[in-house]
């Protein structure tokens, strides 16, 4: 899924592999296994295919011809992985643009992200285990299994597992810019 659409992106902008590669400084045969689906990217790779396309990260998942009505089936979600240390995601949701709905398991000491992060969204993390600590600008929002949080995503935000145990969450995010 988002090796098609990458490999429709690359094309539209008339660019080889090789030219993409190097204007998003990642290497050629990493492109090929994306666009082949042999290898999942990771979300720094995705920005910086974002960048290259002037779009947001959420164009590169966007599927024009999104079925109306979408079964999701574990083993069959796309995954978006991150570097270690760092949370990945398995979307729950198919690409009409509209909402992204991503399930998450965070191991003792994960962090969503390196940095806090805003963007033109709203968000909602639902804890169904464990629990995740969420940096919104200069506060720390605990939420514990059963809890949700909503929040404006332009403030610069992450998530964090700062306890010794699993958690697990549902992340809503409204439009969907990761």
């Amino acid at each position: 899924m988002i090796g098609e659409r990458l490999r429709e992106l690359r094309l539209r902008h008339k660019m080889t592999l090789r030219e993409l590669a190097a204007r998003a400084e990642v290497s050629a045969a990493l492109l090929s296994q994306l666009e082949n689906g042999v290898t999942e990217p990771s979300l720094s790779t995705l920005r910086k295919l974002a960048t290259v396309f002037s779009s947001e990260v959420a164009e590169l998942f966007s599927e024009p011809n999104a079925p109306l009505v979408h079964l999701s089936r574990p083993g069959e979600r796309m995954r978006l992985t991150a570097p270690q240390g760092e949370i990945s995601y398995e979307r729950l949701t198919p690409g009409r643009g509209e909402l992204e709905v991503l399930a998450a398991t965070m191991l003792p000491g994960n962090v969503s992200s390196s940095v806090r992060r805003g963007h033109e969204s709203t968000e909602c993390i639902v804890v169904l285990e464990g629990e995740v600590v969420v940096e919104i600008d200069d506060e720390r929002h605990v939420v514990v299994a059963g809890e949700a949080l909503t929040f404006d995503s332009r403030l610069a935000h992450r998530f964090c597992n700062d306890s010794g145990k699993l958690a697990r969450f549902i992340l809503a995010v409204t439009p969907p810019v990761p």
